[in-house]
């Protein structure tokens, strides 16, 4: 009798053990179809999403839910189901006051994301400087003619070391600096087709990744940067090696767009090692996928994959930089939910 009811509660236990196990460790889609579709030059060029299944489940699919979740429908999917305000409504926290009165850069101000980061900038009541390759009639409006630095490409050394000496000869030191302008090659590319184009994947490293590192440097050593300036470099989750088994799995493509974020994540983190002890900050910011010019090629795939107006996409980015400080530097985070992305 004893046997038998020892018998019995081990079952019991082993129940409990195979149940425990079934909740934590997440498992794969239940079917093997999935739903290929382009991404946003903001995020990687093409995704493989999992079942739809996948969106209730808590877990990222490589950290098991320690950061944001790289299906970027299932990661909507579970932010409408979970009522996530963060993500679905950013005016439910975000407030913007902490930058009135800051003196903020903002490279590739002239247009789509840029542009809308500027235009919130003023309205918070900061100074917005901007340097961009063409300016407009309504950006000089907008901040004023000698807070537009036109004719700068961050390609050009020469260019960006005189800007960033007239900006602090100008106006005095920043507070902010967000690193925006950026470049996507529109074709894919794939080697089974033979349509590699390294012409263009050496244009977008040299934009995407030496471009901030190249105005950071020349900031830096113009002594452009007011005490405890914030570095902030906009890039992508394309830059997320890890994330490539999910978002380009079983089809790879665009090697450009993802080596150009990668190098440029690269150059921040290690940017962040280096002048933490100069008080300076550095971020790394996926902005989300935005409804910009760039991305209107994209635009069947906007609502299931939560693309917002850029004024939206603009006020995620300026919370995220009020929010982080020095114990963030470094850190690569999304704007959506506000989750680290790894590596």
């Amino acid at each position: 009798m004893k046997a038998g009811l020892t018998s019995i509660l081990l079952l019991q236990h082993l129940g409990r053990a195979a149940a425990f196990t079934a909740r934590a460790i997440p498992r794969p889609p239940s079917f093997a179809q999935r739903i290929t579709t382009p991404s946003s030059p903001s995020s990687s060029s093409s995704y493989s999403s999992h079942s739809l299944a996948m969106s209730s489940s808590p877990f990222d699919e490589t950290r098991g839910g320690t950061h944001s979740i790289a299906d970027q429908v299932a990661r909507f999917a579970k932010a409408k189901a979970d009522g996530n305000v963060r993500y679905l409504d950013i005016d439910s926290v975000y407030d913007g006051g902490d930058l009135s009165g800051k003196r903020v850069l903002v490279t590739g101000g002239n247009r789509g994301l840029g542009l809308a980061i500027v235009r919130e900038l003023v309205a918070i009541g900061a100074t917005a400087v901007v340097v961009c390759r063409s300016s407009s009639t309504e950006l000089e409006r907008l901040v004023g003619k000698w807070n537009v630095y036109s004719g700068v490409d961050v390609v050009d050394d020469d260019a960006v070391r005189e800007v960033a000496r007239r900006i602090k000869g100008d106006g005095g030191a920043l507070d902010v600096v967000i690193n925006n302008a950026g470049y996507f090659y529109g074709p894919q590319e794939l080697v089974k087709d033979d349509t590699l184009n390294f012409e263009e994947q050496l244009k977008q490293i040299n934009i995407c990744a030496l471009g901030p590192l190249r105005m950071n440097n020349a900031l830096i050593n113009s002594k452009a940067l007011a005490d405890g300036a914030k570095l902030v470099v906009i890039t992508s989750q394309a830059g997320s090696v890890e994330w490539r088994s999910t978002q380009n799995k079983d089809t790879g493509g665009d090697y450009g767009h993802h080596m150009s974020r990668a190098a440029c994540n690269m150059a921040a983190a290690l940017l962040a090692q280096e002048v933490k002890g100069m008080g300076y900050s550095v971020l790394l910011l996926h902005p989300g996928f935005n409804k910009t010019e760039m991305t209107k090629k994209y635009e069947h795939i906007w609502e299931i994959e939560g693309a917002v107006d850029p004024k939206i996409g603009a006020k995620r980015v300026l919370y995220e930089v009020i929010k982080n400080g020095m114990d963030e530097t470094g850190k690569f985070i999304n704007c959506e939910d506000g989750l680290q992305i790894p590596w």
